[in-house]
């Protein structure tokens, strides 16, 4: 099964109306997957919804298909989940973190700029497209929120999370273990702030833990920035 994507389609849409490919996903399905008028595919909105449709314009620019079924997907993870992390200085790292969290389950990514950040700039875009891909693969019809690069400390403020940890290194704090504070709890969302290669400044940390921020750790292992993110994502999932 090929799952396509067209985030255009407006909730309201039902059997009947007409989806319209974008032109990435229409020259996958025509020129790639050589698919016709009369073939069934699968559209997904993000936003959940899932589309069977028959193609009837099958144009490699915008092919065209009629919705035959709607169905309501349930999300293959469990409340909402929030990865706030410092791109690394190695930009792959920072797309695999990305890939691989869309994959096991993520509502929203946020990259963060933090004092030790070795990255401040990060094109988006290009994320986007592998969160895309991603979603694609896993066949997810939700599509994680992207947010632009934040400074930590707007993020910390802004949290609106149930449960809500801070991932560091520094050796002062009383710091939990994510994954027994995550089996202690059962809250429906979750954000986990993960540092910089430098980690993040005792002043973060501060910060964080004024507002309600829990200091944990991932382990006994001393994690790359990209895998911590891995890390916490899939304890969140499935602990």
């Amino acid at each position: 099964m090929y799952l396509f994507y067209a985030t255009n389609i407006p909730p309201t849409a039902t059997i009947g109306q007409t989806i319209v490919l974008d032109d990435d996903q229409s020259a996958h399905a025509v020129r790639v997957l050589r698919y016709g008028a009369g073939d069934t595919i699968h559209i997904a909105d993000g936003r959940g919804n899932m589309y069977t449709a028959v193609i009837t314009n099958p144009h490699p620019k915008h092919c065209e298909a009629e919705i035959s079924s709607v169905e309501q997907q349930t999300k293959h993870h469990r409340g909402e989940v929030h990865i706030a992390v410092a791109p690394t200085k190695n930009i792959e790292r920072v797309e695999w973190l990305t890939e691989k969290c869309t994959e096991i389950g993520v509502d929203t990514i946020t990259p963060l700029l933090c004092h030790y950040s070795e990255r401040k700039i990060v094109r988006t875009d290009r994320l986007q497209k592998i969160i895309l891909s991603a979603a694609k693969q896993s066949l997810s019809a939700y599509l994680p929120q992207l947010n632009e690069l934040t400074s930590v400390e707007d993020c910390i403020r802004n949290a609106t999370e149930q449960r809500k940890y801070i991932a560091h290194s520094s050796p002062w704090g009383d710091k939990k273990n994510l994954r027994d504070e995550l089996r202690r709890s059962h809250a429906e969302s979750t954000i986990v702030l993960i540092g910089p290669e430098g980690g993040f400044s005792d002043e973060e940390v501060r910060l964080a833990i004024e507002h309600g921020f829990i200091p944990v750790s991932l382990g006994e292992a001393r994690l790359r920035t990209e895998t911590s993110a891995v890390v916490a994502c899939a304890m969140i999932n499935y602990v």
